[in-house]
């Protein structure tokens, strides 16, 4: 099979700030948790609430059923988001580890349903996970040469 190859790109490592400004400007993302053992990866729509990553779900999805840990400080997730283009292999990737905790304030809850909406209507996405950044990383392929930071 004869793969059409971009030109070659340099990979520019960006700080946390920029990171989550670029997450920010996407709604579709990806989160990594565990399940029986196993890391396990879905992909979910998100929005950035003061620096947390909110999704929504339903009752009995495999992330909410997990709960908190015993001390309270939640599941450790992954979330990764990006923009590539497939033709110029040109974009960012962004990485975040945290912490996920389940959304039970009704208050809370109520705002976030209304903030991010489910790309598809799926009976039961009730529930609200949020997400803690405690690292996050990324990087911006750019052309070879440039300097500047291109537009999210």
């Amino acid at each position: 099979m004869t793969r059409n190859h971009a030109p070659a790109s340099q990979r520019v490592d960006l700080g946390p700030a920029e990171a989550l400004r670029l997450l920010g400007s996407v709604s579709l993302g990806r989160i990594v948790f565990t399940r029986q053992a196993l890391p396990t990866v879905r992909p979910v729509d998100h929005v950035l609430d003061h620096g947390d990553i909110l999704i929504r779900t339903h009752e009995g999805a495999a992330l909410t059923s997990h709960g908190e840990d015993a001390d309270g400080t939640g599941v450790v997730v992954a979330y990764e988001a990006d923009a590539i283009d497939p033709d110029t292999h040109l974009g960012w990737s962004v990485f975040v580890t945290g912490y996920a905790h389940l959304v039970t304030d009704p208050v809370e809850l109520a705002r976030i349903r209304q903030l991010l909406q489910p790309w598809a209507p799926v009976e039961g996405i009730d529930q609200a996970v949020r997400i803690h950044p405690e690292m996050v990383a990324g990087v911006r392929l750019t052309e070879p040469g440039e300097t500047s930071a291109a537009p999210g």
